[in-house]
């Protein structure tokens, strides 16, 4: 059940954010539009609350309550992020509004950039761990917890791992090619601004 709720979760999250976007800029609807995006955070609210009666109930912890603490987690470190990059290209493609811009792609922007994004995932990583600790601490089993103890772990493996994918930017920042210096120096500038 809970990972039938979780692709549920997941498919209303994209059809929220196409109606939000759609209302928004192609049916010129600003408000409603923004009605649907700030139902997205319910979707989360609605698997929390089947999780947590699903173990109330007696469900055996398993790898589908580590999962959907995963995914909330996921959703609350990178939600916002996804929403205002796709809600940028909506407002270019719809709304005559300029181009989005594009994430830096040399030096220390760049660098900047993806410790941003990992700062995500560690947002991620700690309401998942928050989430399952709470689980354990409501099921207060230890017999019946070592599936959900397992995916506090993963949780911070993933973030770990993403960790070191951002800090190589840091340590070898990628260098711009001779014939685009030009256009490096401003995305370092653009970086700055940010």
């Amino acid at each position: 059940m809970i990972v039938a709720l979780i692709a549920a979760c997941e498919i209303g999250f994209w059809v929220l954010l196409a109606a939000g976007l759609a209302f928004r800029y192609v049916l010129r609807m600003p408000r409603t539009g923004l009605a649907l995006l700030l139902c997205e955070p319910l979707l989360e609210v609605v698997l929390l609350v089947a999780t947590a009666v699903d173990l109330r109930n007696g469900a055996d912890p398993n790898w589908t309550h580590g999962l959907a603490a995963l995914y909330i987690g996921y959703t609350v470190g990178h939600g916002h992020r996804t929403v205002t990059w796709l809600d940028g290209h909506a407002a270019h493609r719809f709304g005559g509004a300029p181009p989005p811009p594009k994430p830096p792609r040399y030096g220390t922007a760049r660098a900047r950039h993806e410790g941003k994004v990992w700062t995500g995932t560690l947002i991620g990583a700690a309401v998942a761990t928050g989430l399952l600790q709470l689980a354990i601490w409501y099921v207060d089993d230890p017999a019946r917890v070592t599936s959900l103890e397992s995916w506090r772990f993963t949780a911070w493996r993933a973030a770990g791992i993403h960790g070191l994918i951002a800090l190589s930017y840091w340590v070898w920042p990628r260098k711009a090619p001779a014939g685009e210096t030009g256009v490096a120096a401003e995305q370092e500038r653009e970086g700055v601004r940010r």
